[in-house]
Formats: structure tokens, sequence, C-alpha cells
């Protein structure tokens, strides 16, 4: 569904303590995830996708990818589309079509909270907060710090607060505070208790991925065949590129293929380093390791819902770091969104930059990826809202200036800013006024003010001297009041309390009999 007004709405972690103890509540738009109404930019020629689709082609009939788990090669084995020597797996090109053909072109993901259910696809655009970053930064400590539970359970409660942010992705930050065998059983309570959006849980092994799916099954209330009837959660695996995908996240993909969830397949290619210097040739080789992913999961369950993502970038050649929001990793996105078209599969892309510090570099970076995505056509941005050091650091600054951008995206993408009826083309207003004197006090005006443009939240539009007298405060020292403010009074969406206590019953058994290895 579409913006259809810019009314306001307060956030989705309840702020009514704030409220009463004098705090202002944020003045954000209403829960919509947006629909691009936008033809996509797509810089390819007809000619030139059949040349990256071909170069696709050869890579999966000639040269192959490497499946590192026993499984994976038994299942693609007696499929008669592949020849398998080794762990290395080439695919004839018709037997890949084929089996892409059976993906859907959009599926939608029901959280425990049905009113939060996101579509992957069919021109929707969903953001998700950051994921996974080992560091966290913010103005009170004002240096890199590792994660803990504490600073990964308040970014998931400004996950929830923000009503831009669609879906609850990985870890906000890593929380190096709690063992790595448990991490994940504390990190999804928290998820699932401090929000009600779609949730995500990572593919890495048997026990992560058959953990969150119970404890997303157990917070929702639903039987297992309830649970498999459509998608309730989803994951993301990464390739190891160039051409290998690795043991546990196969392992974890097969698992939710065959549990009908959702699934995400996001090759990491930087242009220079693990993929070729030419961003065609990194885009081709990204879909190559995406698509491979895609027919083992129709494979294993024909239909089942499967985004391909793009994350290809150039690395610095200078330092060898990675490099976000660049023209090049622009143009990658938009390519791979025309490619994902081509096969009918959703797109999923990111939010990302390079900046360590929610400044300058980090804005202009952010809004370069996130635009690409919109003009890509994604249908779920990854890292929208939180991300710095390219992943190495979450910051809650920055999460809530990113949430501005996101803002003014969707009301870009509110149909009602196009309308061309008689009230909008405003032709007795106009004749109202005529050459003389202005629009300000008019009726038509004093009737749709309120609404007629986007107001920020975080944005501060007034002159110099009136900022100053103000105090002149600088926009990350603005969000990071905010982050206190949200916090101060947010509380829990509304959960039933026998399913609380049945996903904390559930919890304390998997940890006493010791979580998930921590290695492979």
């Amino acid at each position: 569904m579409g913006q259809t007004s810019n009314r306001r709405k307060r956030g989705g972690g309840r702020a009514g303590n704030a409220l009463r103890r004098g705090i202002e509540v944020i003045d954000q738009m209403p829960w919509s995830p947006p629909v691009n109404i936008d033809r996509p930019t797509e810089p390819l020629t007809p000619e030139d996708v059949q040349a990256i689709h071909d170069g696709a082609m050869r890579i999966l009939e000639e040269i192959g990818v490497e499946f590192l788990n026993p499984e994976a090669l038994a299942v693609l084995r007696v499929t008669g589309g592949c020849m398998i020597e080794g762990e290395n797996v080439r695919m004839d090109r018709a037997f890949v079509m084929e089996m892409i053909g059976k993906a859907p072109a959009a599926f939608t993901i029901t959280p425990r909270n049905p009113a939060r259910a996101i579509t992957i696809g069919a021109g929707h655009v969903n953001f998700g907060n950051v994921s996974s970053p080992p560091s966290y930064w913010d103005m009170n400590l004002g240096r890199k710090v590792t994660g803990t539970q504490e600073m990964c359970a308040n970014l998931l409660k400004l996950s929830q607060y923000f009503n831009c942010i669609h879906f609850v992705g990985g870890y906000p930050v890593e929380p190096q505070d709690i063992h790595a065998r448990v991490r994940h059983l504390d990190v999804l309570y928290d998820k699932l208790t401090l929000t009600d959006k779609v949730a995500h849980a990572y593919c890495l092994g048997r026990e992560r991925v058959e953990d969150g799916m119970e404890m997303v099954r157990i917070a929702a209330g639903l039987s297992h065949e309830e649970f498999e009837s459509r998608p309730r959660m989803f994951s993301n695996i990464n390739s190891t590129s160039p051409l290998k995908h690795d043991h546990p996240m196969l392992d974890g993909w097969m698992r939710l293929a065959r549990r009908n969830q959702g699934l995400v397949v996001t090759p990491f290619t930087l242009a220079g380093a693990m993929a070729p210097v030419t961003m065609a040739g990194a885009v081709t080789l990204s879909l190559a390791e995406a698509l491979c992913a895609v027919v083992l999961a129709q494979v294993i369950r024909p239909g089942v819902g499967v985004a391909i993502g793009t994350f290809t970038s150039n690395v610095d050649m200078k330092s060898g770091a990675p490099a976000f929001g660049t023209p090049e990793y622009m143009r990658a996105t938009q390519m791979t969104g025309q490619m994902a078209r081509f096969y009918g599969l959703p797109l999923r892309a990111s939010g990302v930059c390079a900046a360590n510090v929610p400044d300058g570099q980090a804005t202009w970076e952010t809004s370069n990826s996130l635009w690409s995505a919109v003009q890509a056509g994604a249908n779920m941005v990854y890292h929208a809202a939180g991300w710095l050091e390219g992943g190495l650091i979450a910051s809650p600054e920055k999460l809530i200036m990113d949430c501005e951008i996101l803002q003014h995206i969707q009301r870009y993408m509110d149909p009602v800013i196009c309308k061309t009826g008689t009230d909008e083309i405003a032709f007795d207003a106009i004749r109202e006024v005529g050459n003389q004197g202005h629009f300000f006090g008019i009726q038509h005006t004093q009737d749709r003010y309120e609404t007629a443009f986007y107001r920020p939240f975080l944005s501060d539009g007034r002159n110099y001297e009136a900022w100053e007298m103000a105090g002149g405060i600088w926009t990350p020292a603005r969000a990071h009041q905010v982050f206190r403010d949200i916090l101060s009074g947010f509380e829990p969406p509304p959960m039933d309390p026998a399913h609380r206590e049945a996903l904390a019953a559930f919890v304390a058994r998997r940890k006493a009999e010791g979580g998930a290895p921590t290695d492979y």
C-alpha cells in the first residue's frame, strides 16, 4: 500500500510516558511501507542485459561454483541439470532458467503482528535497520566501543519506534558480552519482545536457524502447520566471493527453504578485490553466485520466496578498503535491479557508507546508496538506518538521521503529490489571487497547510540567528537528544503473556542444552 497522507502518528514503541513527562514526542509519518511509483533507472540496453545474462550463464556452465556442503551437493546431484566434480557444481543454463522460473515475483512475510506484514516484490519498498556491526558509537561515548546487549536492545527499540523501519534485520550491533553459543537466543528474544515487525535470523548452521524458526513460531502462537503455511521470517546468506557458498549458510538456507520461509542471497562482490575491476564483470559474477542459490532453494521447495541481493561496490585502490555510496556502487545497484527484473525476482539492496562518524560524508554516501536502491527498484533495503565504517559501527544518531532520509523517500513516493484533480490544479485559487497578493491567506491554502508538505522531525529550517539563539545544535547532537527521548518513553509493543512465557521457557531450555556450536 502506498503513502496516502502526510498526517503524523507516534512511534510503534508507545511514547505516552514521555509525553506525560513533557518530553517532545517525534512527529513522524505513519506506518505505510511505500510502493515505488517511478520507472526504474535502467542503465543497460537490451543488448547489455543479454551480455550480462550470457556471462552469468557461462560462469555457471563452464566454471562452476563451489558448494561446500555435502547435503547441498547431494540435493543437486539428482536433478539432472548439474555437473558435479568434487565440490564444484556446474549448471546447465536451461535448467537454471527453469528453476528460477518457479520462484515467485513477489511474496509476503507476516510477523507476529499481522498489521506489520511486508510484501517483497511488486514495487514495494521495505527499509530495515543496520545489521551485524561488531562495534558501536554514540555522542555520549564519543568513541568506538565493543557492542553489548544493552546497546543492541536500544537499537531494537529505535527500530520498533520508527515507522519508516519496516523489518528488523540481524543484530543491530553484535552484543559481545553474551557468549556466542547463546547470543542468538538472547538477541532474538529481545527482537521478538521489543518489536513486532518482520524478524531476521542468521543462517549460521542448524541450531541457530532451527532455534530462530521455533522462536518466531512460539512468539506468534502458531502451530507448525500455520508457521509453514506462509513466510513468517527471513534470512540472508552471502556467498564467499569469488564463486563459493559455505557450509553453515547453505545448511540454514536449505532448512528455511524446506519450511517455506523468506530467503535472500546477497553476494558481497567488491570490484577490484573479490570481483573483476569492471562493474559489468562484478555484477555478472554476483548474479552467477546468487542464481545458483536460487536454483538450490527451488529444487528443495518449488515456489519458495527468494530475493537476490546486490552488494557490489568497489574498493579504494589506495587503501584496499571497501568504498560505499560511490558512483560505481550506485550504477551496480541499478544494473543488478535491471537484471533482477529480467529474471523475475525481487531485489534486495543496502543503505551503506564508509564514513566513521555521522558527518557529512555519512549523509551523502548513505543518501546515494538509498536513492540508488529506490532507482533500482529494490524491494528490501538492508542497513537503511544506522550504518557506519563500512558496516563495522552501529550508531543511534546515524539511525535517526537516516530515518529522516527514509521519510523523505516515503513522502516522495506518496502518489498524492502528483494528483491532478480539480483541487490540485487549483484554478479557482489561482483566479482568486490573480496577479496581485499571495496564496498564504486564501482558504485553499488554509485547508491544506498542515499536510501539504513534508515536515521533518530532525532537520532545522530556522535561519542562522534563530538557530544560534536556540543553542546552535548540530544535527548529530539533535539526533542524540531524540535518541534519549525515545528511550525514556519506550514501551514494548503488546504481546500475549502466554506466548512471552513460552518464548522465555524455550530460551532457558536451549541455554541449558548449550545453545549452538561456535565452530564448524
